[in-house]
């Protein structure tokens, strides 16, 4: 069959003999150069052969992963019509909630979920010969996954299995490396593009300034681009609420222009769908604008574009950890993300892009995205993963290993949501796995079902996975709803307004909660539409589970409990009774926002928190909460014992009977301490942690014993002296503690005895001959001596009571003069020195001088060095 001829055709054979003679290959081709759709039947073909990996009848299986939807189905549609084959025949896709394949279908274009489910259902996809992952570059979690997976099945049961990976700017050296065997790096094969040109131009300031707005920008782009350009235009957009306002806002312009406005995201209809990417079918004169989200930037050709116009916008999966749940966020687009939305405007002839940010800011856009599996929660491709049978997460063949404290959140998470125990997953894990949603709304809707609430947990699901359906009133409509309004639970409240909007077709207006929940109906419409998918998923999936729990619960209960049943980690208790403050499972403070009712339930989850900004609020917001009844709480997971603290007011310890939820204390009473061991450790834990109150540190025969020892260390190192310094006394402490209740007994514990028993007989010898408490002057008086550490330490004594002393007295075994403060009689140092003879010749003579006439009763003589010691005044003759 003749085909126009493409730029990759000139490497098909040569890529058909790298993946027979290595199993795997790697190709680098631009947008427009025809790999989707060329490379994969021409494959197929060349593995006519049978080998141990075709299909029934020994005909092959190709496999090909599209990232999106919409992608799939064009790609599957645009090769059936290239070959002259019927889509659902030879060729056909598998889709989420959409399939066209029978049993003829050889080549099988599919979503990257799709993948991890056949997997599942077939760990060895005995039927297939070869997996290709198109635009790989995109790094969607599903993929990495599936591309692990695959490559575990082919290292252990499959080495004849063969993977491509294809893109168009991904590093084709790291996917090479990724894919290598013993032989090495896997092939890498590029070829060129058949693009035209592509004109880039850049707005005058940051699309944030822009008055009009992302629609009032892309409408001024429009108008901009349109007398430039004689094709189609295509406007990137982040989502469909833009997409939405975009059009609203060119409508002026499309009638008189003649334009065709048209849309193209994933939740359109599939005719829609369709239609968007065939060239307009009005008149020869008639144009069309594409407004379209990032489902049109790789992967599809919407044909007749010239011109494009980028916000530069788009909306990535992202973990929410107000929600807890991983939600699309709005984010910059990388450089590489807008190099493949101007190629849209080159594949037919030469075109133009307009990227709606100055020149300036391209230089600040990330070279490329950052893999979906290193910035959401894991949780979910856990499940799936042991789901599947692995065992090793970290050993898992990851593309990019995700940080091994995010896969331990993950494995706690699924731990408390009941999906995993100490030996695997658990039968509530394998059904949760069924669902193809985050396992926290998967337990949620396994709780629902099973309690009779399958509609409504799936309503709930929606609108926690999806952007809010509500907006706040305006004023304080929202405090005025929190000061009246009591209420169970804050997402029920909002399931009661979705119900009420979908039963009207319209906003409830007379609905008591409308006021302070003020819908968003295109939104609300959104919400609703993903309900009924998740209804039809969560039918399908636990209809014939067989473990079903008929609960006495009346519907309201047994919804709150499905809720709580997905959010255990942050159930809270409330401070006080009618307090906004709780403390969470974790130990986290929570304030319920004004706009949150739930003032009444002693226990609530925080389905919805802003943990701010650190240093900024001490304790997280609760947007959304629900009350908990103590009774819905699992026994496995309640714990009642008696514990022992230190009450650092009363400075005693004491003993508190304590029910806790995992770490979150739901009530306690003191009761009398009896476990003296456990007593006696607490009490020496805060003494360790506040030494000053907790012993008599500054009693003076304990100060002064702790300075002679310091002293004498340090001038007598030689005798091994003990430090008896603060962990001295913490090891002290122990036993010390023994016995005793509160830092008033410990302060009056024999801290001084404990000290000298820390000192061997000849080291306690030794501080008493080398560092005395007190030296004997020439009158007889025994002195005490002030030590400071490893200063010499001072004796201060009046000059009277050293007459008859030659020289300075030492210590230290001599090596240490003590340091004479000699008191005048007065009692203040007159002089201070620790060179007495120097003192005696030099210095008191002048002293003499000056202080006889002052102290006529006191002696003076004239040789000190030889003269009688006075202890006290000469008494005056009569």
């Amino acid at each position: 069959m003749a085909f126009s001829p493409l730029p990759v055709d000139s490497v098909l054979a040569e890529l058909a003999a790298a993946l027979a003679a290595r199993g795997a290959a790697v190709l680098k081709a631009p947008t427009g150069s025809g790999k989707t759709t060329r490379v994969p039947p021409a494959l197929l073909e060349s593995l006519a052969a049978p080998d141990p990996g075709q299909g029934p009848a020994g005909r092959p299986k190709v496999v090909v992963l599209e990232p999106r939807r919409l992608a799939a189905r064009a790609a599957a549609g645009r090769i059936a019509a290239e070959r002259g084959w019927r889509l659902g025949g030879r060729v056909g896709y598998h889709v989420r909630l959409d399939r066209k394949a029978g049993r003829d279908t050889r080549l099988l274009v599919v979503t990257e979920g799709i993948l991890v489910q056949m997997l599942q259902a077939d760990p060895f996809l005995d039927d297939v010969a070869l997996v290709v992952f198109d635009e790989f570059h995109e790094r969607s979690l599903q993929a990495d996954l599936g591309l692990g997976m695959v490559q575990r099945v082919r290292s252990e049961v499959r080495p004849d299995l063969r993977v491509l990976l294809m893109s168009a700017t991904l590093d084709p050296g790291a996917a090479a490396r990724y894919l290598a065997t013993d032989e090495g790096p896997a092939p890498v094969i590029e070829t060129g593009s058949r693009l035209h040109p592509v004109t880039i131009r850049y707005g005058d300031r940051p699309l944030a300034r822009t008055p009009r707005g992302i629609a009032g920008a892309a409408a001024d782009g429009v108008q901009r681009l349109i007398q430039e350009t004689p094709g189609d235009l295509l406007v990137f957009l982040p989502g469909v609420g833009e997409i939405a306002r975009t059009e609203e806002t060119l409508r002026p312009l499309a009638g008189r222009a003649g334009l065709d406005l048209v849309r193209l995201h994933g939740s359109l209809p599939l005719a829609e769908q369709d239609a968007a990417l065939r060239r307009s079918g009005r008149a020869s004169d008639g144009r069309k604008v594409v407004l379209a989200t990032n489902v049109a930037e790789s992967s599809v050709t919407v044909e007749g574009i010239t011109a494009v116009v980028d916000t530069g916008l788009a909306r990535q999966m992202r973990h929410d950890p107000g929600s807890g749940l991983n939600r699309l966020a709005l984010v910059r687009i990388s450089r590489a993300s807008a190099d493949q939305r101007a190629g849209r405007a080159g594949r037919e002839r030469p075109g133009i892009c307009l990227r709606l940010w100055p020149e300036i800011e391209q230089r600040a856009l990330a070279e490329e995205d950052l893999p979906e599996v290193l910035r959401v929660e894991l949780s979910g491709a856990v499940l799936e993963l042991l789901a599947w049978g692995e065992t090793e997460l970290a050993a898992f063949p990851w593309f990019d290993p995700p940080p091994p404290e995010v896969l331990a959140a993950a494995r706690d998470l699924l731990h408390r949501l009941g999906a995993l125990d100490d030996h695997g997953l658990t039968a509530l894990g394998r059904t949760m796995a069924r669902l193809p949603v985050h396992p926290r709304l998967a337990r949620l809707l396994v709780a629902g079902h099973r309690g009779g609430q399958t509609a409504r947990a799936a309503l709930a699901a929606a609108m926690l996975s999806e952007r809010p359906p509500f907006r706040r009133a305006g004023g304080d409509g929202a405090d005025r709803r929190a000061a009246v309004h009591g209420t169970r639970s804050d997402l029920l409240d909002r399931l009661e307004v979705l119900e009420a909007f979908d039963r009207a077709g319209r906003e409830p207006w007379d609905h008591p909660l409308i006021g302070p929940l003020r819908l968003r109906p295109a939104a609300a419409r959104f919400v609703l539409g993903v309900r009924d998918r998740l209804v039809s998923l969560a039918s399908a999936a636990l209809d014939q589970e067989s473990d079903t729990v008929s609960t006495a619960d009346d519907p309201e209960s047994a919804l709150l409990r499905a809720v709580f049943a997905a959010h255990p980690d942050r159930l809270a208790r409330r401070r006080a009774p009618g307090s906004r403050q709780g403390v969470m499972v974790g130990g986290k403070g929570v304030v319920l926002a004004p706009e949150s009712g739930v003032l009444e339930p002693e226990l609530f989850v925080a389905v919805d928190l802003d943990a701010g900004r650190p240093g900024v609020h001490a304790e997280a917001l609760v947007r959304l909460a629900s009350g908990v009844e103590r009774d819905w709480l699992p026994a496995e997971s309640l714990t009642t014992e008696t514990e022992v603290a230190f009450d650092p007011e009363r400075e005693r310890v004491v003993a508190a009977r304590r029910t806790r939820f995992e770490d979150l204390v739901l009530d306690e009473r003191e009761v009398p301490v009896t476990d003296e061991a456990e007593a006696a450790r607490v009490l020496a834990e805060a003494g360790a942690a506040d030494l000053e109150r907790a012993l008599p540190l500054d009693q003076p025969a304990v100060a002064e014993l702790r300075a002679r020892v310091r002293f004498l260390r340090h001038w007598h190192p030689e005798l091994e002296l003990p430090e008896l310094g603060d962990e001295t006394l913490r090891e002290l402490l122990p036993a010390l503690a023994t016995g005793r209740r509160s830092f008033a007994e410990l302060r009056r514990a024999p801290l001084l005895d404990f000290l000298r028993g820390a000192l061997s007989h000849a080291q306690s010898v030794a501080l008493d001959q080398e560092a005395p408490e007190r030296i004997e002057v020439p009158t007889g008086s025994k002195i005490r001596l002030r030590y400071d550490g490893e200063e010499p330490p001072v004796l201060a004594v009046r000059i009277q009571e050293m007459y008859g002393c030659a020289e300075t007295p030492r210590v230290a075994g001599g090596r240490v003069p003590v340091l004479l403060h000699l008191l005048a009689p007065n009692m203040r140092p007159q002089q201070i020195t620790d060179d007495l003879a120097g003192f005696w010749q030099r210095t008191y003579p002048q002293v003499r001088k000056e202080l006889a006439g002052r102290y006529p009763k006191h002696a003076w003589p004239e040789d000190p060095v030889h003269a009688e010691p006075e202890r006290r005044p000469r008494r005056k003759r009569k």
